[in-house]
């Protein structure tokens, strides 16, 4: 026995009023107990608040191409780039643009993929994404992404929180914070990850920023519990785990009560929340329960995590009432040598490719695309000149780049906004990183220019002082 450890047998005055003590904070623990747990329910489990205005969409799921995918390759093509690859990049081209890796004496570049028109809306796609052609007439291709942020980690940021400094809150906090969660065993805001590592950014991507941390994104793992530590220990059963969080829940209403903290109200609603997702998350990782036909329509696989499998869970995710999953995938960055466009991109391609794909189709076979909105896209997009001694890279691109969106209020088969003939800049129709998010919040019911939160004296919102909804997109 240690030697600080008093044994519990032996009858003394200290032993006696320590268990009265304890006691006596037991039966006035237990008199709030009903009450604090009520309060941490209420913060807790899913919830609806009022939209500004009808809503289209009731939930988003964002697949993030981390690294920025190049639209010269993949959607945007430019014959006149080929015919006039290899050649010196005129000094006007390059003038007053901003780059990260360009020095000035590059060449111009033309892209190897071949291009055909799909679908009865005649969409332009490569041939790097044979499965996106069965979703042409379903999604709405915009060639006219324009961005203010040249590098990777600023540039995600900028995308998801509209800042590109951390610290402010993510686009699904934004959503979630506006207009609540119709789930009440699972977080409203949900991450999913694929690749060789995590999104240069990192939790800076999902976070709450300053509004309270319920709202913040929660990573899930690909497989096994989503949450690490999410099971209770061998020997901890059920209502040992009940006994405890309800415990917790009132001493912390008790704390909050003496001190105010909001975070402490988060903290109670973090506990109930873990506690419920015990029985919740085995299920929703289960995609084994899923069809044959499912699983090989995404080419997922049971147990091998894969981007495939993450989208799958997107899809169950939404059904669940979740309100935004945000997926990323990374090594989008072909720069050449070791990242070239002839072998990465390919890679990439077919990682993502058919999951995409058939996430619209399968969304669309079960009612649910009309009330779910779909994103694909990276941070920024890619030069139409290599980067020199890399002929097979390209440098990043903020003055154009492709998106598309499907499903939840967005008009199907369309492609908005154009590029000039070597995919240097917009011609037409553009849309900033702020109007985007300006129309994902419209999608879901909410003015971006009324959605704020008070700060430091200031009233933030996502879109800064900037953004209009792209009308044209609309269905």
């Amino acid at each position: 026995m240690h030697p600080f450890v008093e044994p519990r047998q032996q009858s003394t005055r200290r032993a006696f009023f320590a268990d009265a003590g304890f006691g006596i904070g037991a039966i006035g623990l237990a008199s709030l107990l009903g009450e604090r747990r009520a309060e941490a329910e209420v913060t807790a489990r899913g919830s609806t608040r009022p939209t500004h205005l009808p809503a289209k969409a009731k939930a988003v799921i964002f697949l993030f191409m981390a690294g920025g995918p190049s639209q010269l390759e993949l959607f945007d093509d430019k014959p006149l780039l080929r015919e006039l690859s290899g050649q010196q990049t005129p000094e006007s081209f390059l003038k007053g643009r901003r780059f990260a890796f360009l020095k000035g004496n590059e060449t111009l570049l033309g892209a190897n993929a071949k291009f055909g028109r799909y679908g009865q809306c005649g969409a332009e796609l490569s041939d790097l994404l044979p499965y996106h052609r069965q979703i042409a007439d379903d999604v709405c291709f915009i060639k006219s992404m324009k961005t203010d942020v040249f590098n990777h980690g600023p540039a995600k940021i900028f995308m998801q929180t509209g800042s590109p400094q951390p610290g402010r809150p993510s686009m699904g906090s934004w959503v979630t914070y506006g207009i609540g969660s119709e789930s009440s065993d699972l977080p409203g805001f949900v991450v999913l990850q694929s690749g060789p590592r995590g999104p240069r950014g990192g939790s800076a991507l999902w976070s709450s920023g300053f509004v309270p941390t319920n709202f913040q994104g929660v990573p899930f793992r690909g497989q096994g519990d989503p949450i690490l530590n999410l099971r209770n220990p061998p020997g901890y059963d059920r209502a040992a785990q009940k006994s405890f969080t309800d415990a917790v829940a009132g001493l912390n209403g008790l704390r909050h009560e003496a001190v105010g903290d909001p975070e402490i109200q988060t903290r109670i609603a973090a506990y109930e929340m873990a506690y419920r997702m015990q029985s919740s998350a085995p299920e929703l990782m289960d995609i084994s329960a899923e069809s044959r036909q499912t699983l090989a329509l995404y080419g997922a696989e049971p147990g091998k995590p894969s981007f495939a499998n993450n989208v799958l869970l997107a899809r169950r995710l939404v059904e669940r009432g979740v309100r935004f999953v945000q997926l990323y995938h990374t090594s989008w960055d072909q720069h050449g040598a070791e990242q070239s466009l002839e072998e990465e991109l390919p890679l990439r391609c077919r990682e993502v490719d058919r999951a995409s794909a058939a996430l619209v189709l399968d969304l669309k076979q079960r009612g649910l695309l009309d009330e779910t909105l779909v994103i694909w896209g990276g941070e920024f997009g890619r030069t139409p000149m290599g980067q020199a001694n890399k002929p097979t890279g390209r440098d990043h691109h903020v003055d154009c780049f492709t998106m598309w969106l499907a499903g939840g209020g967005i008009r199907p088969g369309i492609t908005h906004g154009q590029t000039d003939e070597l995919g240097l800049g917009v011609a037409s129709q553009p849309v900033h990183v702020h109007d985007l998010q300006a129309t994902v919040l419209h999608l879901l019911g909410l003015d971006h220019e009324r959605l704020t939160f008070r700060f430091q004296g200031r009233d933030f919102r996502l879109t800064d002082v900037h953004g209009q909804v792209v009308k044209g997109i609309l269905a």
